[in-house]
């Protein structure tokens, strides 16, 4: 069964922000992640969360197994976005 995917009003400001070639990458990806997210998602060190990446470009989500859904909570440049996510 696939995962829902769902947008957190931060994370949708922030896709908006982006240029439209990483928006799309990433919103690519998440659909991408939907079948199989464990296969896609990489665990991050320190935080029950987990990034996608898009190129430059990440998201960090969280998987909520009960919903089956895959939570964003984050988007933005890779230089930034961990400093961001605390």
């Amino acid at each position: 069964m696939a995962y829902t995917i769902k947008w957190r009003p931060k994370a949708l400001a922030e896709l908006r922000k982006l240029p439209n070639i990483a928006a799309k990458r990433i919103v690519q990806k998440m659909d991408s992640a939907k079948n199989d997210p464990h296969h896609f998602l990489d665990k991050l060190v320190g935080d029950p969360g987990y990034k996608i990446r898009a190129g430059d470009y990440r998201a960090i989500v969280d998987i909520i197994e009960e919903e089956k859904a895959i939570a964003v909570r984050i988007v933005g440049h890779r230089k930034n976005i961990y400093q961001r996510n605390l």
